[in-house]
């Protein structure tokens, strides 16, 4: 079985990135490689092909990571409420590997970023499950046995990893979205690691 865990997400003002790299932590923490990988950017009228590898952050996500992975964290800031039409433009491509049964199996789960507390973090984390669903992933939430979220005045949801980035984009991660960030990549890789023992 792969020992790594692959956290993929899209990321413009950079606050899910900071959220991708607090999960990868927190995977690595509990003993598994964590491969950050971004999806690229999508526009109406592509004017000119997508440099092969972006100008910062992570690489851009290859078919082989999916494949080779443990498990599966996806990110996305919050678009009306869904998840950014980069992320479901990778996600509606993915058709080979939902007829294959690729992710079949896999422990997954989901995080995002919005600019207000309202600003629909929740619907958007159910929003981004469902493809996974589809594609026979185990999802994993944060359970409130996690002292942060009930505590947690901004981001943190039993769905999955958030942050609240203010309007401006300038209000920092806080120590309960970190410490909630960081136990979801835990959570994920020691479930990934319990179902490499069972297989």
């Amino acid at each position: 079985m792969s020992q790594s865990i692959l956290v993929l997400y899209y990321s413009r003002s950079g606050h899910t990135a900071q959220l991708a790299r607090l999960i990868a932590r927190g995977v690595e923490e509990a003993g598994l490689e964590a491969r950050l990988r971004q999806v690229p950017p999508v526009a109406p009228v592509t004017e000119v092909a997508q440099p092969p590898e972006p100008d910062e952050g992570a690489p851009y996500v290859r078919r082989e990571d999916l494949a080779q992975c443990a498990g599966l964290a996806l990110g996305s800031p919050t678009r009306f409420g869904n998840m950014a039409a980069p992320l479901k433009h990778f996600l509606d491509s993915t058709g080979a590997e939902w007829a294959s049964g690729t992710l079949a199996g896999k422990p997954a789960a989901v995080f995002t970023s919005t600019g207000t507390m309202h600003g629909g973090q929740e619907s958007t984390l159910l929003t981004m499950a469902l493809p996974l669903l589809h594609h026979g992933m185990l999802l994993l939430g944060i359970p409130f046995t996690e002292p942060a979220l009930n505590a947690t005045a901004s981001g943190g949801t039993p769905y999955g990893a958030s942050h609240v980035a203010g309007i401006k984009g300038d209000h920092p991660i806080s120590e309960h979205e970190r410490e909630l960030a960081r136990a979801l990549g835990r959570r994920l890789a020691d479930t990934a690691r319990k179902l490499a023992v069972r297989a």
